[in-house]
């Protein structure tokens, strides 16, 4: 087993890795740029270093830093979080070359998988269903005219290398298409500086519903069930639930199954997630996989009484998986708390917390690094707090949500407390008759009123 491991990651996900290696008995280190000083995880780790000034790209994602930290502080292992270097194989092969283990997947399967065509590509061959188009990447504007015209209209163009939304059109009929094309490519090439698109199928009244997997060292590999994370704002999700109102023991048997063949055509080792579109009836097709942990992890781990961190821990350091399948035995919600204005088009509000409360009490859990007192920086993501209601029905984990919602006051910014608590009481929400499209239609009411 580890006996250090160095958290390369900040805010809520590394306090929850350093939570689990204390009760493991693994000493940690954290690492902070200067605008994280006062970080809750910086407070609670064993040691910490830091890595640079509050631009992420001269802290946490310049890796020298981060492998001089943990270095210097003789860590045996890094846990990348999510974001950041989570799926950067450049980042896994550097610590494999320095004798460091890289608490993810291997740069080889990050290469297999974070490429969303050649992803795409692998699946098939396993055998897992995939949305129709285009063969690997779209080579000129008449291929994907010729593929968009094979998968009929509508159609999907993404960046191959994308994330966040970046880089994908909706078309809708042939005349659509060029514009596009051009203009897909220029975002995606700044973005990303990769302009490799591919195309697929539109799924009309998707849900965004995922399998969270484990892989072994010895290609074994189990599911944990799913989670609906179809309430999502500009491609990113704002609130995720399991298990899926939408799912049925069938479909769950089968994109369970599907998602462990994937896992275990590919040799996966650590925790993942398959991401797949399902359609109005009920048909699944592969989306992408995340080589990470997941934001939303906490959910499933309430509804099966399971450390995802730990067991990536053990994993990591080549403990066999028991290769048993879990369906979830409650119901949790989980709402992203953004330092953001809900009534102005979610605009970022940055600054210092003046006052903050809590909510507590059972089923009620909050993953958060922040306090009062605590200066919000102004240069990463958002994503302030995740607070997770767990019951024996939706109703009641819906119940308890709002509850808890109620209870919990932040005060000094904005914040997204009062869009969810109003997304609690919206039919179609309590009903789980949502898809993917459902902000589109969504309107906060007038706090004046």
């Amino acid at each position: 087993m580890f006996k250090k491991i160095l958290i390369a990651n900040r805010g809520e996900i590394a306090l929850r890795v350093i939570r689990t290696c204390r009760e493991m008995g693994i000493k940690t280190v954290a690492v902070y740029s200067t605008a994280d000083a006062e970080s809750l995880h910086v407070k609670f780790a064993d040691e910490a270093v830091c890595i640079g000034p509050p631009p992420s790209n001269q802290s946490y994602l310049k890796m020298s830093n981060i492998i001089a930290a943990a270095e210097i502080t003789n860590a045996d292992a890094i846990h990348p979080g999510y974001g950041f270097l989570s799926e950067n194989a450049k980042f896994s092969k550097i610590c494999q070359e320095h004798g460091i283990k890289f608490i993810g997947a291997s740069p080889e399967m990050i290469e297999k998988m974070g490429d969303k065509a050649t992803a795409k590509a692998t699946m098939k061959a396993a055998g897992v269903p995939c949305v129709p188009g285009s063969d690997g990447l779209l080579e000129s504007l008449e291929h994907a005219k010729q593929v968009a015209k094979e998968s009929g209209y509508p159609v999907m163009m993404k960046a191959t290398a994308g994330g966040g939304g970046k880089g994908m059109r909706a078309i809708w009929k042939e005349d659509e298409l060029e514009k596009a094309w051009e203009s897909a490519r220029q975002e995606a090439a700044a973005a990303f500086g990769n302009d490799g698109m591919y195309m697929e199928k539109l799924i009309q009244e998707p849900r965004h519903i995922e399998i969270q997997v484990v892989g072994d060292a010895y290609g074994k590999a189990c599911h944990l069930s799913e989670r609906d994370c179809s309430v999502q704002r500009r491609h990113q999700k704002l609130t995720e639930e399991t298990p899926s109102p939408f799912m049925t023991d069938e479909l769950r048997e089968k994109m369970g199954l599907a998602a462990v063949r994937a896992a275990e055509y590919i040799k996966y080792e650590g925790a993942g997630t398959v991401e797949f579109l399902v359609d109005k009836d009920r048909n699944f097709y592969f989306m992408e996989m995340n080589t990470r942990i997941q934001v939303e992890h906490p959910i499933t781990e309430q509804v099966i009484d399971y450390d995802l961190i730990r067991e990536q821990i053990l994993v990591a350091a080549g403990v066999p998986i028991s290769g048993k399948n879990y369906l979830p035995q409650l119901h949790a919600i989980e709402c992203r708390i953004n330092a953001e204005d809900p009534y102005n088009d979610f605009r970022p509000s940055p600054g210092k917390i003046t006052t903050l409360h809590a909510p507590g009490g059972h089923g009620v859990r909050l993953d958060t690094h922040v306090y009062a007192g605590y200066t919000i920086p102004p240069n990463y993501d958002s994503m302030i707090a995740k607070l997770i209601t767990t019951a024996q029905t939706r109703q009641e984990a819906i119940n308890k949500m709002k509850r808890a919602l109620d209870e919990f006051v932040i005060e000094g910014i904005k914040t997204t407390i009062p869009f969810h608590r109003q997304l609690m009481d919206e039919p179609a929400y309590v009903e789980g008759n949502y898809t993917t499209k459902f902000m589109e239609t969504f309107k906060m009411n007038d706090p004046a009123e």
